[in-house]
């Protein structure tokens, strides 16, 4: 009875090692809960559709590299001067500078809030909350009111509960559906750039549009310029200039057409910003309808939204957190070992765990033979419970060896010991 207790005790001990090294710790962005994507060892996050950001690079890139290398070479040789070589390089730093504004925009935290572990206690609720409005007028699951009323600027805002993160959010603080997680100053999610726009990286965003903007027009107009040059050179009509220098007609046609867009959004956040409102709250609330508790004038206005402090990311995406997965655990119950579960997958990192280190098996091998040695009912002491305990410890040992892929050793084992108990 003692050896088999001490034989139990060992393979516990060896357990709880396997657990230790099974279960490594984890950095915040691995065990990151919304549909964010991080690259660089969580250096950088980006939305969960940031593919788009590859169709977003080229369509910028790809006619500067045609302007560059097309039309100013022309318009050098045509003015007989190094204004080409001059216009390109404008063109080239511009778009650098806008590229390091896009990863600005789409490579941070938008402004996150941090989740909650457990909703808020009921109690916690001050009185000031009211019941939402909407049918029924019930409270959730938690028991907690669905909304409730905070002053801004003297003005009443109802802030919304969010089931998914477990808490009130601030105000102007919406949850984003595509990357799951709520974001302080919630603007959009855009797919063009593959990120939330929020508190963090909204300016980034607008610079980035503005000047996209400015980047078109600079292509459009050096692009007339060089089929007005030729028109004189030539002294022919725009329909030959157009033959002559085709990569300058389809830039026209090509920034004419994306002028339109990121100028237009470049108007509409010119607004949002003098009446410092998001294009969230401008399509669901129509501020211009009611007291909008934000707008502080335009100048005010501009001065918060593009050159106040950007605040600091309330995640730490590389701090080390402790891994909640499950592990393999053993302990002494009803005198028999529990056996561990199978190697599951964590449903939310989608990672299968780490196997066990080889050094680790071995060890394994020679507690598992010390337990067989003590399941045969021969070496069993006289008052031990007949072959009930035995079959239980059989079954348990046979789970534990198919969990490290030994159970093919295990059966070759047991038919050697079932021969010699017959022989016996």
């Amino acid at each position: 009875m003692e050896g088999r207790m001490q034989g139990k005790a060992q393979l516990s001990d060896s357990n709880r090692r396997i657990m230790e090294l099974d279960a490594p710790p984890r950095r915040v962005y691995q065990a990151w809960k919304g549909s964010n994507l991080f690259f660089l060892g969580g250096r950088l996050i980006f939305g969960p559709d940031v593919r788009s950001l590859v169709l977003t690079v080229c369509l910028i890139v790809v006619p500067v590299i045609f302007f560059a290398a097309a039309v100013c070479p022309q318009l050098g040789h045509e003015f007989h001067s190094q204004i080409g070589g001059w216009e390109a390089s404008v063109a080239i730093i511009f778009t650098a500078y806008i590229l390091v504004v896009l990863l600005l925009t789409s490579g941070r935290d938008p402004g996150i809030v941090p989740r909650n572990a457990h909703p808020p206690e009921p109690e916690d609720i001050d009185e000031s909350s009211n019941l939402p409005d909407w049918p029924g007028g019930q409270q959730g699951s938690t028991g907690l009111p669905l909304t409730r009323d905070v002053l801004v600027n003297g003005v009443s805002v109802k802030v919304k509960y969010c089931h998914t993160c477990m808490l009130y959010r601030p105000p102007r603080c919406s949850h984003c559906s595509i990357c799951n997680n709520c974001v302080e100053r919630f603007d959009h999610h855009c797919p063009w750039v593959g990120q939330c726009i929020g508190k963090r990286n909204y300016r980034f965003f607008f610079m980035f549009v503005f000047s996209t903007t400015l980047l078109c027009i600079y292509v459009f107009a050096f692009c007339w310029v060089n089929l007005r040059r030729i028109m004189d050179m030539h002294q022919c009509k725009i329909g030959r200039a157009l033959l002559k220098s085709p990569i300058s007609a389809l830039l026209i046609l090509y920034t004419f057409i994306a002028v339109w867009f990121v100028g237009g959004l470049t108007a509409f956040h010119l607004y949002l910003i003098s009446t410092n409102q998001t294009t969230y709250e401008n399509f669901r609330y129509h501020y211009d309808r009611r007291t909008n508790p934000y707008n502080l004038g335009v100048g005010r206005n501009f001065v918060d939204v593009l050159f106040s402090r950007v605040p600091s990311s309330k995640h730490n995406f590389r701090a080390k957190v402790k891994d909640d997965s499950s592990a393999f655990t053993s302990s002494l119950s009803m005198g028999r070992v529990l056996s561990p579960p199978k190697m599951s997958v964590d449903l939310e990192m989608g990672m299968k765990r780490q196997a066990v280190a080889a050094e680790d098996l071995e060890d394994l091998h020679s507690q598992i033979g010390s337990a067989m040695g003590l399941e045969r009912c021969g070496t069993e002491p006289p008052h031990f419970v007949g072959r009930k305990g035995c079959s239980e410890m059989s079954s348990d040992i046979e789970a534990f060896a198919e969990e490290f892929g030994m159970e093919r050793g295990f059966n070759e084992r047991k038919k050697i010991e079932r021969r010699t108990n017959d022989d016996s």
